[in-house]
């Protein structure tokens, strides 16, 4: 399987984004997370979501960032909602709760003013 994640880019805080990650090949059987790494820090999960879409978050993005799957698409998605520069990150997907998956080049999201 590989991953490919795609629309990041530049938001002012409180603004709004979604990002996608598509899988050339099937995970429908997987549960998969979107986790997130800033400068100097480790990778962090951000959100997963089980085969049957029960979803788990983060405690700083709760609230405000929603994770859900279209699996006739193999696409899992991100929608961040009330950005914070916090937030500021390049965000990856994979399998949850282990990231077994070659990692993506994954996609940059910076909030800025």
């Amino acid at each position: 399987v590989q991953l490919v994640e795609s629309g990041g880019g530049l938001v002012q805080p409180g603004g709004s984004l979604s990002i996608s990650c598509t899988a050339f090949g099937s995970i429908r059987w997987n549960a998969m997370g979107w986790y997130r790494q800033a400068p100097g820090k480790q990778r962090e999960l951000v959100a997963g979501i089980t085969v049957g879409d029960s979803t788990t978050y983060q405690d700083s993005v709760k609230g405000r960032f929603t994770i859900s799957r279209d699996n006739a698409k193999n696409t899992v998605y991100l929608q961040m909602n009330n950005l914070k520069p916090e937030d500021s990150a390049v965000y990856y997907c994979n399998r949850w709760p282990s990231p077994t998956i070659a990692w993506g080049q994954g996609t940059l999201v910076t909030v800025s003013s």
